[in-house]
């Protein structure tokens, strides 16, 4: 008998190309993998307005949403337009309580605002002066999986990130999270599944655990 295909549906993190899903592979009898791109938001559109406008490159229903850090953000708003089979987020946050005290503090005082996210467009500039291998390594990351530059997209998720006002997780998340997060510290971080040394990048640098875990995590009821 011929099974139906389960479309996942993944969405990178913050200015991220969904090239950090290289390497991200599913039984292909079973399961059909759907990238998903930042879009430059409108002037002084809301987290919610840009999710449903995202839910037009959904082709299909009762799908799996897959988002890494403010991609998980953005999954979430995503969910609360169209049905999911299965919500999951990694390296993300599924409501504001679990948000790190520094970006509390830069939402109270609004020092996002002073973020100058036009130098981003600029990483070629940083390269030039890169001292170290750690530095340089750093680069060559965004360099290959930074995709959006836009000083305006930049501001916006920012603000969008930091200002998120979530009070309670959705019913039935999955939540993937590193142990050694930097960005989303794990002490903040309730009811997770936990990937052992896991970072911010675990998408990445974690891809085997995710190709091991995701089939058994969509297929559970």
């Amino acid at each position: 008998m011929h099974q139906e295909l389960i479309h996942v549906y993944l969405m990178p993190g913050m200015a991220a190309s969904p090239l950090i899903f290289e390497n991200i592979k599913l039984p292909e009898e079973t399961f059909q993998i759907h990238l998903l791109e930042w879009m430059i938001p409108i002037e002084n559109e809301s987290l919610s307005d840009y999710a449903l406008r995202m839910t037009q490159g959904v082709k299909h229903d009762n799908i799996v949403l897959l988002g890494v850090s403010f991609g998980g953000v953005l999954v979430q708003e995503m969910a609360k337009h169209i049905k999911t089979r299965k919500l999951i987020i990694a390296s993300s946050v599924k409501s504001m309580d679990e948000l790190p005290k520094r970006m509390l503090l830069a939402k109270s005082t609004k020092a996002y605002k002073l973020v100058p996210t036009q130098l981003a467009s600029n990483i070629d500039v940083f390269e030039k002066y890169a001292v170290g291998n750690v530095v340089k390594k750093r680069i060559e990351l965004y360099q290959k999986y930074l995709s959006v530059n836009d000083s305006r997209y930049l501001s916006w998720a920012i603000e969008q990130m930091v200002c998120w006002e979530q009070k309670e997780a959705p019913k039935d998340i999955v939540h993937i999270h590193g142990d050694a997060d930097g960005v989303f510290p794990i002490k903040n971080i309730k009811n997770c599944m936990v990937v052992k040394n896991g970072t911010h990048i675990a998408i990445i640098n974690k891809y085997k655990w995710f190709n091991e875990n995701l089939p058994k995590i969509i297929l559970e009821n």
